[in-house]
């Protein structure tokens, strides 16, 4: 967040980047647009699920001391109302609602300007030690 390291490539080809990140939780700022349409027009179910499963594992990853590393298992994510590419900055926010020594389970929330729920799910997260270097 203090822009000493990069964003990921991926931040900038979906369009989000972080707001807010604390002890167990991290929150985006994500930007639908024309570049994230499926066939029928609407904001590609993909890019919800995406987002869910990187909240998820930056609020994982804010619980991990360093030298040690995470993957994801399963990401589930339900769909509650369209997203169209000019509904504007959608938040994502994500908390952990459990920590093991070797699983942590996370949710996700995207919600719209006005707070309306626009999906939402769950991420299970393996926990391993990360090669150095």
């Amino acid at each position: 967040m203090l822009g000493e390291l990069p964003a990921p490539p991926m931040a900038g080809t979906l369009s989000f980047h972080l707001v807010e990140i604390g002890e167990g939780t991290a929150v985006f700022e994500a930007f639908p647009g024309p570049h994230l349409l499926n066939p029928l027009g609407t904001v590609h179910g993909g890019w919800v699920l995406t987002l869910i499963d990187t909240v998820t594992g930056c609020a994982a990853h804010t619980l991990l001391p360093a030298g040690v590393g995470y993957t994801t298992i399963e990401t589930k994510a339900n769909f509650s109302r369209p997203i169209m590419p000019d509904s504007g900055p959608v938040r994502v926010e994500g908390r952990v609602l459990n920590k093991g020594r070797t699983i942590i389970t996370a949710e996700g929330r995207v919600v719209d300007g006005s707070g309306r729920l626009l999906g939402h799910g769950t991420s299970t997260l393996m926990v391993f030690n990360a090669p150095v270097g």
